[in-house]
């Protein structure tokens, strides 16, 4: 087949990256991994940052492969995780390791930022729930702590911005990742400048904030000659992670329910303009930029997170399980024994998950599910439960009926999570293609490139080029009656 267009992607999870290369050929669309490397949070101190230059250097690995394979391609772009940032001085050099969004620092704040400026006019403002770690509540904290950094800051990029400019040496914001900081107004399709002010942070810290599919620059001199590659163009992509996984959902038809399940789970809809209101304000759902003038209506969840802490725990005791193991020990546990909301805070931390489990099923009157196959059963069902819950309060917000769930990331690789999901929600589940992020990312640049007319031919492609597998739902009156002790023992109300 002959090649029409090489593009890498840079695709950076919470738990890992990797870099894909895409060849848009006469045939269709060809992607495969280049480099996969760890992306592993590091505890200095008292504080937990992310392994910046590390994960840097990971990325120059991938390009010089890129090169020693022939591959060198036309364009690269990067995506990554939301809310995190990293501050530049006066010199435009770094200013230390950009924090972990799960390090305590923002514990409280929030509660006192809210005080400035009521939940109910900060959800109008920008449309975006509120989550203790998100940018504005992480700024606000470091203004309370009188940190140096804020100080010495010129410039304020998030963490793909922070890549790209280390790549190019050129500053721009990008909308989907600007619109997750809580500081970024939809209407005015800009920073929003006045709560900035109120919140005394400072207005030259924000840089414009550019399109999915801009040009943002090229590899900088100082890159080309260390790697010994051309002037490589550098896309700003679809740079929050979950609008590079909507991009890349293969939905044919307009109204479309997906979940993007990884260390996180997000689950929503493609809408044109943000939800807001009080109905939407109490869900407790968010609006972030999308691609093509779009929004993301969705939700939250905390995902696989919990099976990965789990994990940790046991191997820390000595005992290490994959995926497959963990499955079969799952499956052979009694069903429905042990239920949680995943989404009460007292799981956001790193550490001790098992115990909190536990903890957890003991204050609710439930079994404590004491083996790893029990543990993971509880984690799976109440994920599968409380899609259902997500599900249908998309549906009430968005005002559409879904006629089932579109799932990527790589939870789709998750076949028995898939099932669940399929008999909770009691519709198909279509799950694939499980580097939904990264595909999005190439997408996004042959989009840019010319390749693609708009996001809809790009779907159409991606539809063919990566099958998905149907999942129907199966055991429905057990499964109504798990929903029930679900929202019973988790308080929660059904969405109406």
């Amino acid at each position: 087949m002959k090649a029409l267009s090489t593009a890498l992607a840079f695709d950076l999870g919470a738990t890992s990256g990797r870099a894909l290369v895409g060849r848009l050929t006469d045939g269709g669309i060809v992607v495969e991994e280049l480099h996969r490397f760890p992306n592993d949070p590091v505890q200095a101190g008292d504080r937990l940052h992310w392994d910046v230059l590390r994960l840097y250097h990971e990325m120059k690995q991938a390009l010089l492969k890129a090169k020693h394979l022939g591959m060198v391609p036309d364009s690269l772009a990067v995506d990554s995780w939301a809310v995190d940032f990293g501050l530049i001085g006066r010199n435009g050099e770094l200013l230390g390791n950009p924090y972990h969004y799960r390090d305590p620092h923002t514990g409280g704040v929030m509660e006192k930022l809210l005080d400035l400026v009521p939940a109910e006019e900060l959800f109008a403002r920008t449309g975006i729930q509120l989550l203790p770690f998100n940018t504005i509540f992480q700024l606000y904290a470091m203004k309370l702590a009188d940190s140096p950094l804020l100080k010495e800051a010129r410039r304020l990029l998030m963490m793909p911005d922070l890549f790209r400019y280390f790549l190019t040496g050129e500053m721009h914001a990008e909308f989907t990742n600007a619109t997750t900081t809580q500081l970024y107004s939809p209407f005015a399709d800009d920073w929003d400048r006045e709560l900035i002010a109120r919140l005394g942070f400072a207005e030259e810290w924000f840089v414009p904030a550019v399109k999915p599919g801009t040009k943002a620059g090229v590899l900088r001199e100082s890159v080309r000659s260390e790697l010994g590659l051309p002037p490589v163009a550098v896309i700003a992509a679809a740079e929050h992670d979950t609008a590079a996984a909507v991009a890349a959902v293969p939905a044919a038809e307009r109204a479309f329910a997906y979940l993007i399940s990884g260390t996180w789970s997000l689950m929503g809809t493609e809408v044109d303009a943000p939800v807001l209101g009080d109905r939407a304000r109490e869900f407790n759902f968010t609006n972030e930029g999308g691609v093509g003038g779009t929004f993301r209506l969705l939700k939250n969840i905390m995902g696989m997170w919990l099976l990965e802490e789990c994990r940790r725990d046991w191997a820390r005791a000595g005992h290490r399980y994959d995926y497959g193991e963990l499955v079969a020990m799952a499956r052979r546990a009694p069903a429905f024994a042990s239920l949680i909301d995943p989404d009460d805070p007292v799981f956001l931390p790193a550490g001790g998950m098992t115990a909190r489990i536990r903890d957890w099923c003991r204050r609710t009157g439930q079994p404590v599910p004491d083996e790893p196959g029990a543990v993971v059963r509880c984690i799976m069902e109440s994920l599968a439960l409380k899609y259902r819950h997500v599900l249908e309060m998309t549906e009430q917000l968005s005002g559409r009926a879904f006629g089932g769930l579109h799932m990527t990331g790589g939870g789709s690789r998750n076949e028995w999570l898939c099932q669940l999901t399929a008999n909770s929600i009691g519709r198909p589940v279509w799950a694939g293609p499980a580097e939904g992020s990264g595909i999005g990312n190439l997408a996004v640049q042959w989009i840019a490139a010319g390749a693609f007319r708009d996001i809809w031919e790009a779907r159409a492609a991606i539809r063919s080029a990566f099958p998905q597998k149907a999942y129907e739902p199966e055991d429905r009156g057990m499964w109504e009656e798990a929903y029930g002790k679900f929202l019973a023992v988790t308080g929660l109300k059904q969405a109406s």
